[in-house]
């Protein structure tokens, strides 16, 4: 069976374009894969702009999200992996979508393990829902 977290994601990322939005993706940075600045990177989090006009070759794939952006100046290709994704919603109202933190699926990094490129940290965040909420 396929996944329906791409499916709800391209929905969402859709509606928030075609409502005039910033659609922003919210990533749990400790989660095996995935691949972001780390310098942006706080609480073991990191909120992504994904609008076309701060990202190229972006893509919501089965796997995960992955496209190129410039932190500060700097390229960089983020990949982002499915159990990762926290939620999509816009900036100028909060309104989108979240998901609860796939803990059966994310296989955050082992203390000394160097899976991740981005040097995200290494220590897992606390467990439990995750921080958005849907404001109206």
């Amino acid at each position: 069976m396929l996944p329906i977290k791409p499916y709800l994601l391209r929905a969402a990322y859709e509606w928030a374009l075609d409502s005039g939005f910033t659609p922003h993706l919210l990533v749990k940075a400790t989660v095996y894969g995935v691949v972001v600045p780390n310098d942006y990177v706080e609480d073991g989090r990191i909120v992504l702009n994904i609008h076309p006009d701060a990202t190229s070759n972006f893509l919501i794939g089965d796997e995960g999200v992955e496209f190129n952006a410039r932190f500060s100046g700097r390229p960089f290709e983020v990949q982002v992996p499915l159990p990762a994704i926290l939620g999509l919603y816009a900036r100028e109202n909060g309104e989108g979508i979240s998901f609860p933190a796939d803990d059966m699926f994310s296989q955050e990094s082992e203390e000394g393990e160097d899976h991740q490129e981005s040097g995200a940290p290494e220590k897992g965040t606390p467990r439990g829902k995750p921080d958005l909420k849907i404001i109206k």
